[in-house]
């Protein structure tokens, strides 16, 4: 007959176990390991599934780690995947950065081979049609493997976040303008000081372009490139504007512009309101299964 403390002892260590196999199950259920255990694309047609922030990418390509005017940097995060019109784009643009005087550029994070949400770094960049672009000038192309993985970017914002730094050049502005004059981008992410420089310095009759360069923060060394859903791909969700002078043909650079560097950053002071019951916390892309992930991404994920 067992001993009852031996016994006692047996249930207690399989009612640990018991506990955590669920959170184990779920681990492997989340759709961001599941994407990024993936080292291939998937043996479909291109296609962006779903939207920027929730979704996969079918048929995705991978940008050549170097070519004549880029190198793709961080490799170990295996990023250097996009939908054909995203890589085709990257490549043109690097030729762009040759016209304005840089020798190419330096591309960061595109996508997943398979797109969707990422294990770590952003929220978006899941359908392979936002790329980094990093504001490092390029002093050479030939950076070996491990160069690309310990330089860095440099900041073109100002640590109090209102202006740009000595960092910034007027090559950056041509560059930002070439790439925004592309009609196959939807928008470009800045840092708010850029812009407001950027609104500053461009010609009173060429500002058009400037609407699709937005201030969001966190890009100061870097900015993030958005490409509208490509003709054809039914599956792919668009994003609405945000910018409220768009329907009336206006570049942005207006008093939702000095928001950020005013109101965003200094918050004005309100009197002190009764602090409202804590809502439940939003489940963030790293926390979604496929379950929160568009149909077809079942397929990307399983296609061979």
């Amino acid at each position: 007959m067992l001993n009852p403390i031996f016994c006692a002892i047996i249930m207690a260590v399989s009612a640990m176990f018991a506990v955590s196999a669920p959170s184990t199950g779920h681990a492997q259920n989340l759709a961001n390991q599941l994407f990024g255990a993936k080292n291939n694309a998937s043996n479909q047609a291109a296609m962006p599934v779903g939207s920027y922030a929730k979704g996969c990418g079918a048929g995705q390509v991978q940008l050549p780690e170097t070519g004549p005017t880029w190198q793709a940097m961080r490799l170990s995060r295996g990023r250097n995947w996009g939908q054909p019109v995203m890589i085709n784009y990257l490549e043109d643009l690097s030729r762009a950065a040759v016209s304005v005087g840089w020798k190419g550029l330096y591309i960061g994070d595109i996508s997943q081979p398979r797109g969707g949400p990422m294990t770590s770094g952003h929220a978006s960049h899941q359908i392979g049609l936002d790329a980094d672009v990093w504001m490092l000038p390029p002093s050479r192309l030939t950076l070996s493997r491990s160069e690309r993985e310990s330089i860095s970017s440099i900041p073109v914002r100002s640590s109090n976040q209102r202006s740009v730094t000595k960092n910034w050049t007027r090559n950056h502005h041509a560059l930002l303008k070439a790439a925004a004059s592309d009609a196959r981008v939807d928008r470009i992410f800045v840092a708010a000081a850029v812009k407001l420089e950027m609104c500053k310095t461009a010609r009173s009759s060429d500002k058009a372009w400037l609407q699709k360069i937005r201030p969001v923060a966190g890009h100061d060394t870097h900015f993030h490139v958005r490409l509208k859903c490509p003709a054809g791909a039914s599956a792919c969700q668009t994003q609405t504007p945000t910018v409220s002078s768009l329907s009336k043909g206006g570049n942005g650079c207006d008093d939702t512009l000095n928001w950020w560097v005013t109101d965003y950053l200094t918050p004005p002071q309100t009197t002190a309101k009764k602090p409202k019951k804590p809502s439940a916390p939003q489940r963030g892309p790293r926390q979604y299964t496929m379950t929160d992930l568009p149909n077809a991404c079942q397929s990307v994920l399983a296609s061979r």
